[in-house]
């Protein structure tokens, strides 16, 4: 940290900025704080003349709505987004994004101060990370920028800080008729050959830094710094030092051929099967990079708001870097890649050779004040790209590489020689915390970073060749794009010129670069033909068959159902309303049916609603009322509460009224007590067809008003097996009851109470379910027990995720489903309770288990919660696809934070969270 400089600005929107944090390629950070509230945050705004380019404008606050939508686990979302406080109108609008302090290291900085890491920490580390990587992949995008630099260790987990192809940058400039150059950091061994970047390349490069984690090196520095490309492309990986049992998984993220990589999602469960969250829990990081945590936090904490008008900032005394960093003579480096029409000169350096890009260079070195890097990005959907020559011929040696472009010589430092971390590093050198989504890559120290190969020059290649070690242009992996005419007005768009940096500053592989002007089109300038059509990533939801909005006019709907495979009916506050499941399209909406429980098929020709006054039959085709019973006229103005369950024409569920019980006659002598008005309830079974009532039977009142909820927890061929919800117990039946639940067995036909039982320790909110066999599954404690119904007698028992609890299961054939609160779901064999799988759905942990649902042809098991829907093989637990809703597109839209909820019909998925459906096929 280092004080505010005249020219910065002093507010945020309501944020008054205390220190500067740290300077990236493109952005400059500083620790701010809501004076009003004391709430810390971390302010990222776009360098003045970076953010006057409107390519650069637009990307920026794309990516920091990249954070909203992704937000959840080890990603926060932003707090503020918007224009600083004193900005003249007619001026450039400052972009910038705060996001809320966390205090972290970089992994490079972790590594500098403890060594290699420990196989705990490392398996935290990479769990978080693929955690994150698979929600991404999820979107159908691949993240480009992982960096030891764009990874933070904090107190409770792992971080990533930022999501675009900015983030991933190691310099950044604005250049002549608005033109953007941008420089990316990390080459996979599909980049150094001209191909697609996937999915997989994310593998790849996470597997270097684990490698990196657990021994301070990156599995390819070994040898002479030109054969690097090679090595990366050909070699296999020195993972000698990696710990024995962390050794296979790696070297599988980092094979050759991308198909040969695991999924995002293997790689979670395979580190952390509960979560990198329940991992961490206790806490996770060694005594030195704890004690370097917590001085960070205590030092941003004492900072204080500086005087109106004032520069200065207290409390940056002391802080190294607070008055500039030392070593850092050096001129200006050589410059970014640009378009095929112009390549710009490159300043030399002095005697002692080109200086260290600190933006691209030093996987391995972790000096005394080590750089931060790039931060994560999600890939950005580009046109085809337009072809440049190499950058100018530059000479550089194996220790020295070009610095940052537009970087000042006092946010440059040599080059700290390879090899292991220094043990000396001083932790009490700030680091970065949680960074703001959309930031952007530091052009050098103290928050430049390293890459994972040696800064020296890599040989020339098939694209083309500069003199002195130039080396040949590497294409940024594109997504398919039919190729335009050529624009005459093309140099008059603004560019954003994208380029794969390599070691040293220079850029390696072969092809065309990426071009995006402010139309949003490029043309391919080289002679190669346009890349196939991108494959569907792995873990990619489908296509849905069609998708349907709510109405903003109207309340989001309470319920859905799906009637008879032909419409999916809606009830909200105001209405229902009937989608046809065929088109996605409004079939009807009828506000009789306003704040109804879930519709049912009534027969073949009717579709039922229990409205809170009345039951409604309404006609499919219009919506129009066909019948309706008033519950005052058919239940002796009885109360009815919600639905407990149905089968077929038959529902259940409970009703309540108020009865006044007369006094008792006083003795002699004695005064006539008062008379009392006690709620008495009822359990009553309904045939919504012959709309007739089969049968009533007295049950103990609930808790005030007096109707107790009920649900059905298995259906028999003789009684119904019933849970009471705990919400409506009343404190002395939970007194009575020992703090231990019930269920209820009550007769199919005639609805007497047959008996009430316990099941082991099961409590009243135990989830609990039951199978047409007899046998009853409930949680109790951490564990999944079976019992026989009707005798409570324990069959197996089956031990869940330590701290977690099972919510309630599915059952299916030969399996019953499992879900569990660590976001787990799995299944056991009914007989036996034996563990047939568990998958961990990858989102951090703790939370509600997520609710779990099958397709019609129970091949598919699909998990819901707040943060995503994930669809798994039901027999062997493969994970299919993910699908996040990722809220409101616009920059000004509400974020989305409703629970998934899924319906199936047929061979489609219903997906719905708050006003939007998705209708996915599914086996």
């Amino acid at each position: 940290m280092e004080a505010l400089r005249q020219d910065d600005p002093r507010r945020f929107g309501r944020f008054t900025a205390l220190a500067r944090f740290d300077e990236q390629a493109s952005a400059v950070r500083y620790v701010a704080r809501d004076t009003a509230s004391g709430e810390t945050a971390l302010v990222t705004a776009a360098r003045p003349e970076l953010a006057a380019v409107p390519v650069f404008s637009r990307r920026f606050r794309a990516e920091a709505r990249t954070a909203e939508r992704l937000a959840g686990g080890w990603v926060s979302p932003p707090l503020e987004t918007g224009k600083a406080a004193g900005t003249p109108e007619d001026g450039p609008e400052p972009l910038w994004t705060a996001a809320g302090y966390v205090a972290a290291l970089p992994l490079d900085e972790a590594v500098g101060i403890a060594g290699p890491l420990p196989e705990r920490v490392v398996r935290v580390l990479g769990a978080g990370i693929a955690e994150t990587l698979s929600r991404v992949h999820a979107t159908g995008a691949a993240l480009q920028g992982l960096a030891p630099g764009t990874v933070l260790l904090a107190a409770d987990g792992p971080r990533l800080t930022a999501f675009g192809p900015l983030g991933a940058a190691a310099s950044a400039e604005a250049g002549p008729e608005d033109r953007l150059s941008v420089r990316l950091g990390y080459l996979t061994p599909e980049q150094i050959a001209g191909e697609e970047v996937s999915a997989a390349s994310d593998l790849f490069v996470l597997g270097l830094l684990l490698a990196y984690a657990a021994t301070g090196a990156t599995p390819f520095t070994e040898g002479p710094a030109e054969g690097a490309s090679r090595r990366i492309a050909e070699d296999e990986p020195e993972l000698d030092g990696v710990p024995q049992e962390l050794r296979e998984l790696i070297a599988s993220c980092l094979a050759k051929d991308p198909a040969e990589r695991p999924s995002a999602g293997t790689v979670a469960a395979e580190l952390a099967l509960g979560g990198a969250a329940g991992l961490a829990r206790g806490g996770w990081l060694p005594e030195p990079l704890a004690a370097a945590v917590a001085d960070q936090e205590a030092r941003v904490r004492a900072l204080e708001v500086p005087a109106a008008g004032g520069a200065e900032t207290p409390g940056t005394d002391g802080v190294p870097g607070a008055d500039g960093v030392p070593g850092t003579d050096g001129a200006p480096g050589a410059a970014g890649t640009f378009d095929a029409e112009e390549v710009p000169g490159a300043e030399t350096a002095g005697p002692g050779g080109i200086e260290e890009d600190r933006g691209t260079t030093r996987f391995l070195n972790t000096g005394p004040r080590p750089p931060r890097n790039d931060t994560p990005t999600t890939q950005l959907a580009l046109p085809q790209g337009v072809a440049a020559p190499p950058p100018p011929a530059l000479a550089p040696t194996a220790q020295q590489a070009p610095a940052a472009p537009g970087a000042s010589a006092a946010h440059r430092a040599p080059a700290a020689p390879g090899g292991a971390p220094q043990p000396g590093h001083p932790y009490a050198a700030p680091a970065a915390p949680y960074a703001a989504p959309g930031s952007v890559p530091p052009a050098g120290p103290p928050h430049g970073g390293p890459t994972p190969y040696p800064a020296a020059a890599l040989p020339a290649g098939a694209g083309g060749t500069g003199a002195g070690g130039g080396g040949p242009m590497v294409s940024l992996p594109l997504p398919p794009a039919p190729a335009p005419a050529p624009d005459p007005g093309a140099s008059r768009r603004t560019l954003l010129t994208i380029a794969a940096a390599a070691v040293g500053g220079l850029v390696v592989g072969g092809g065309a670069m990426a071009a995006l002007g402010s139309g949003e089109t490029a043309a391919a300038t080289d002679d190669k033909p346009a890349p196939k059509p991108r494959r569907t990533l792995p873990g990619q939801a489908p296509e849905p068959r069609w998708t349907y909005t709510h109405p903003a006019s109207e309340a989001p709907p309470l319920t859905a159902a799906v009637w008879q495979d032909e419409l999916l009916v809606l009830t909200g506050e105001s209405q229902a309303a009937a989608v046809d499941l065929r088109t996605g399209k409004r079939r009807w909406q009828r506000a009789d049916a306003a704040k109804g429980q879930a519709a049912l098929a009534a027969g073949t020709d009717l579709v039922f609603v229990a409205s809170p006054t009345e039951f409604l039959w309404l006609a499919p085709k219009d919506g129009k009322v066909v019948h309706r019973v008033r519950y005052t006229e058919a239940f002796d103005d009885l109360a009815v509460g919600p639905l407990a369950g149905s089968s077929g024409p038959v529902i259940w569920f409970t009703a309540s009224h108020t009865v006044t019980v007369k006094a008792p006659k006083p003795k002699k002598g004695k005064k006539k007590g008062k008379d009392k008005q006690v709620p008495e309830a009822f359990f009553l079974a309904y045939d919504i067809v012959r709309r007739k009532e089969l049968w009533r039977t007295p049950v103990p009142a609930g808790r005030a008003p007096g109707t107790p909820s009920y649900r059905v927890a298995a259906e028999r061929s003789a009684d119904i097996l019933v849970r009471q919800r705990s919400a409506s117990l009343t404190p002395a039946e939970v007194r009575a009851a020992k703090r231990k639940g019930s269920v209820r067995s009550f007769d199919q036909k005639t609805g007497k109470l047959l008996w009430t039982k316990q099941y082991g320790a099961a409590t009243p909110e135990a989830a609990t379910a039951g199978d047409e066999d007899g046998t009853l599954y409930a949680a109790v404690g951490t564990d999944l027990e079976a019992f026989e119904a009707d005798t409570a007698k324990p069959l197996w028992r089956v031990e869940g995720t330590e701290g977690s609890v099972y919510g309630t299961p599915l059952i299916a054939g030969p399996l019953v489903h499992t879900t569990e609160s660590s976001q787990s779901v799995g299944a056991i064999e009914r007989e036996s309770g034996r563990l047939v799988w568990r998958r961990s759905t990858e989102v951090p942990a703790p939370g509600n288990a997520p609710s779990i649902t099958l397709s019609s042809s129970e091949k598919t098991l699909i998990a819901a919660d707040a943060v995503q829907v994930t669809a798994f093989a039901a027999d062997s637990g493969e994970r299919l696809w993910k699908f996040q809703d990722i809220g409101a597109a616009e920059p000004k839209g509400a974020t989305v934070s409703a629970p998934y909820r899924v319906l199936t019909v047929g061979k489609t998925a219903i997906v719905q969270r708050e006003r939007s459906f998705y209708a996915f096929p599914v086996a």
